[in-house]
């Protein structure tokens, strides 16, 4: 059997680099090379496109960009090439590519923008397309369209930089303290706050700024976050419901990747009813937000018993001790077992 070429791309200009690193290495040594043959492509953190053919073990120490089998490549999006154009000094090389898994999280990789790429050269995503992958991205848009497939969100505005923090504050008068500011496009909880009185809102505003030029800010939802591991297009497979039990003020990026003082529960600590109730509205919210390959669907279980949407991470943490695999693992598919099955859908749609 010819081995099909699957590109790899990770890094990426973004704030979580070096999360898309261990991402990447734990998808590329599980990989099945008897049926796959794999083309690293790194994003500097500067946004340099790099073919790679190093030691994987410099992509966990982010070295990998120093060594020597680096080239200058990039994606052609002309659907005659299909592939990647490496710029050698004595000419250029092309290629074919038969799948793309772009192991980047956040700006530049979770957005849209790399799927939007691969769609007009006509190279199979492994994950969700540029239209589901730029409406997960943005949380307003996202809440937008869940609202509308009758699952209840927090109460909301969002602001943009033309608006003055005067002007913004007047706008949360409605909503009930306290308050979560947070980018509109960003991920692991970059540029997030959490703020108890009108007086924080300052400090909050201007760092939710910092990371995107628009910003939502919502009230914070009595309960705790359950995750929801989706997987496919037509016919779902759902692993199980985790919980996140928080001693802190919420889930920002130090906990996401140490869990200093948080414990992460799978499975979550719920009855069999509510568990199958947050997997039946994490495939309702997969579907409503047009999700294929694989997703993440997260959401707030209210002391009533409510369900309440959060957000969807189309690309998420993906080494073999993230959530999503755990997930997953908890109704019996080893981490090696997602990776091939992800790819084996994307190339047979």
């Amino acid at each position: 059997m010819t081995k099909k070429t699957i590109a790899i791309l990770f890094g990426g200009h973004s704030a979580e680099y070096e999360v898309s690193l261990k991402s990447a290495y734990a998808v590329i040594n599980s990989l099945n090379y008897d049926r796959y043959k794999p083309v690293l492509i790194g994003i500097t953190r500067e946004g340099e496109w790099l073919k790679y053919s190093g030691p994987y073990d410099k992509i966990i120490h982010d070295t990998w960009q120093l060594d020597q089998s680096c080239v200058r490549a990039f994606l052609s999006p002309s659907r005659c090439t299909r592939g990647l154009i490496e710029l050698h000094d004595d000419g250029i090389l092309e290629t074919t590519i038969d799948a793309a898994f772009p192991v980047m999280h956040g700006r530049y990789g979770e957005d849209g923008t790399v799927q939007g790429l691969l769609e007009l050269a006509g190279i199979p995503i492994i994950g969700c397309d540029s239209l589901s992958s730029s409406l997960c991205m943005d949380k307003a848009i996202a809440h937008t369209v869940v609202q509308a497939a009758g699952i209840r969100v927090a109460a909301s505005i969002t602001a943009d930089r033309s608006l003055s923090v005067a002007d913004i504050t007047a706008q949360t008068a409605g909503l009930q303290y306290p308050l979560f500011v947070k980018p509109l496009r960003a991920g692991s909880s970059f540029g997030i706050s959490m703020v108890q009185e009108q007086s924080e809102l300052v400090y909050a505003i201007d760092l939710a700024f910092q990371h995107d030029s628009r910003i939502i800010i919502e009230e914070r939802i009595e309960g705790f976050e359950v995750g929801c591991a989706v997987l496919g297009k037509d016919e779902l497979v759902i692993g199980e419901v985790d919980e996140i039990e928080l001693s802190d003020r919420f889930f920002d990026y130090k906990e996401k990747y140490s869990l200093a003082s948080s414990k992460i529960h799978m499975p979550a600590r719920i009855d069999a009813g509510t568990a199958e109730a947050i997997k039946h509205t994490a495939a309702i919210i997969y579907r409503a937000l047009r999700c294929s390959g694989f997703a993440r669907v997260d959401l707030f279980l209210t002391p009533q018993g409510e369900l309440v949407f959060n957000e969807v991470n189309t690309i998420p943490g993906f080494t073999p001790h993230s959530r999503y695999p755990n997930m997953l693992r908890g109704i019996g598919m080893t981490f090696e077992e997602i990776v091939n099955r992800l790819i084996s859908e994307a190339m047979n749609p």
